[in-house]
């Protein structure tokens, strides 16, 4: 068994624009655009990092805003939601502030005795807000959002799929330990990391496969603490069957990937080096930051990418 994941690093999704995608996030959910950089393999696209004050391994979503592409087919081996942590009775204020920005989808529940307020992003993305404790967290009170209401960091994610066994054996051998079932969703939760510690698992028996576009994960990613650490997890992995990427600089973290048996991408990132390592922590996500071999091209670039906003 893996004894080196956290809990969640980041999870990665698409957009169809990139202003109005850096608008919900900084202007609605009062997060902080802590790196504003280029997709590596497409640098005429923003790859777009919101968290908390450092970009805090587990706070941090990311996006790839595709300029027009088509929404993605809500279903089956995929994220199907992502949730964030707020503190224990912050439901209310984000109710009437998710309402009052136009924000669809609002819906209260409760699962495993924690509320939670579902709702929908920009381009159809689910979402949670999950009540939780705050853990040593403090969250980035952007755009008028105080301290006893503010996003911590994630809560964790949600997959849904077809047929769940072989991804919970994957998760079992990753670190997380099965919790508690509730109708067809089961949680898993990893001991000793960060806070983003959950992922639940929905079996959606005989549902259509999901069919990705803007709005859907593109991958998700787990913590590991350096490099030394993802090569064990790698070795690990490899030695159990698992097809996965050499380790590729992502610049802010080293990454590697892996196609899971429900069909969803996973990607194990290092805690090192971290999001200030090219720009002073005061000054995060305001200058466009472009990976060394794309610095030459730099006015081309930023003639192809669109105004963000502040």
């Amino acid at each position: 068994m893996i004894k080196d994941i956290k809990g969640l690093h980041h999870v990665t999704s698409m957009a169809a624009d990139a202003a109005i995608n850096n608008r919900f996030f900084t202007d609605t959910l009062g997060l902080r655009r802590v790196k504003k950089t280029v997709n590596f393999d497409a640098p005429e696209v923003y790859h777009l990092y919101y968290g908390d004050e450092i970009g805090t391994p587990g706070s941090v979503m990311t996006y790839f805003p595709f300029g027009d592409m088509p929404r993605g087919r809500r279903g089956t081996g995929e994220v199907g939601v992502t949730e964030f942590a707020v503190p224990e009775g912050a439901l209310g204020f984000w109710k009437e502030r998710l309402a009052r920005s136009g924000v669809r989808g609002l819906s209260e529940s409760s699962f495993l005795g924690e509320a939670r307020l579902g709702f929908a992003g920009p381009d159809g993305d689910s979402f949670a807000l999950v009540e939780s404790a705050a853990r040593g967290r403090t969250a980035w009170t952007g755009a008028d959002v105080p301290q006893d209401a503010g996003i911590l960091g994630f809560h964790g994610a949600r997959m849904r799929l077809r047929d769940s066994a072989a991804t919970a054996e994957l998760l079992s051998f990753m670190g997380y330990q099965k919790d508690e079932t509730d109708g067809a969703v089961t949680r898993y939760r990893i001991e000793g990391g960060n806070a983003a510690d959950t992922i639940d698992l929905e079996t959606v028996a005989g549902g259509q496969t999901a069919a990705q576009g803007a709005g859907s994960v593109h991958h998700i990613a787990f913590a590991v603490e350096d490099r030394a650490a993802q090569a064990r997890v790698r070795e690990a992995l490899l030695a159990t069957g698992y097809q996965v990427t050499p380790v590729i600089d992502r610049d802010y973290f080293w990454a590697i990937y892996f196609r899971t048996p429900g069909g969803v991408l996973f990607e194990i990132a290092t805690n090192e080096p971290g999001f200030d390592r090219d720009e002073d922590t005061a000054r995060l996500g305001q200058a466009l930051k472009l990976p060394t071999r794309y610095e030459p091209f730099r006015d081309r670039i930023e003639d192809l990418l669109p105004a963000l906003g502040a």
